[in-house]
């Protein structure tokens, strides 16, 4: 495993299927959770990466080391609502890894784009690295990212996370966990997003599966 797992969601298995009820019968599709990760990055300290998002004042920064990075695949779907879901789920993803570059659970961009479930969950995942000291380095690809909208306010994303590349690094020890390539470096995650009172598509549940065949190369 490359990168540490969030927290296992209350009945994780009727959640998934309830997202993917949810989902059925939209343009695209969605699926379950294991971590919350990600996060487009640069030097010590620089812009958040390739997820732009959608036109809303005041969104706070969002920045990265040098030596991590996400990569977000499929960011145009030709649907302007769809394309603003996907930003904003891929920030979501970027801050909280912003939150465990910077040993935090009180940065501003962790609230912004995470509520309800979503925040309690990333903030006990990041608080695990905080407590053993761990950061991780390398790249993650977060690739097969599918919207299905239900109404204005509220939509569905099912994607992958290719962790292959990506590893934890002990700050203390400056250790590097270089763990063999296998299915567990692959994770399908379903997310919930709803639009707030300033536009932004906050995620407020998530849900994975760490290994699943639908993730596998």
């Amino acid at each position: 495993m490359k990168r540490r797992t969030l927290p296992a969601a209350t009945a994780l298995a009727a959640t998934a299927a309830l997202l993917l009820t949810a989902c059925g019968g939209g343009d695209d599709k969605s699926s379950d959770n294991d971590k919350i990760a990600g996060a487009d990055t640069q030097s010590s300290k620089s812009a958040s990466p390739s997820a732009s998002a959608s036109s809303t004042s005041d969104r706070p920064d969002i920045t990265f080391p040098s030596d991590a990075k996400n990569v977000f695949e499929d960011q145009k779907t030709g649907d302007k609502t769809k394309d603003a879901v996907l930003a904003d789920s891929a920030l979501s993803i970027n801050s909280v890894d912003e939150a465990i570059f910077k040993g935090s659970t009180n940065t501003k961009a962790l609230g912004f784009y995470n509520a309800d479930k979503a925040l309690s969950s990333s903030i006990t995942y990041v608080q695990g690295y905080i407590d053993d000291a761990d950061t991780w380095i390398g790249e993650t690809r977060y690739f097969d990212r599918k919207v299905t909208l239900s109404g204005a306010n509220k939509a569905y994303i099912t994607y992958c996370s290719d962790e292959s590349k990506s590893f934890i690094k002990n700050k203390k020890t400056k250790k590097v966990d270089k763990t063999p390539t296998t299915a567990n470096a692959y994770v399908l995650y379903h997310s919930v997003l709803t639009k707030n009172a300033e536009g932004v598509w906050q995620t407020t549940n998530i849900v994975s599966n760490r290994g699943d065949k639908a993730c596998q190369p």
